[in-house]
């Protein structure tokens, strides 16, 4: 989970946006997920890690940055 946690992050940062955007976009999450899972209270399935993970393979930082020049 930690990695996970770490691997979105790091992403949101290089796009500039808050990993609960990402989450929105990549799964439809609600804003409130994001801190569920950093406060313990829920965490993902394996099914909507890979769809994030996916998400962020799909749409790297170069090309978003691209996308906003």
């Amino acid at each position: 989970m930690e990695q996970f946690v770490t691997e979105v992050e790091a992403y949101a940062k290089a796009v500039g946006r808050p990993p609960q955007s990402i989450l929105k976009s990549a799964v439809r999450a609600s804003w409130r997920v994001w801190q569920a899972w950093l406060d313990g209270k829920s965490s993902p399935t394996m099914a909507v890690a890979d769809r994030v993970r996916a998400y962020m393979a799909a749409n790297p930082p170069a090309a978003q940055n691209e996308r906003a020049a």
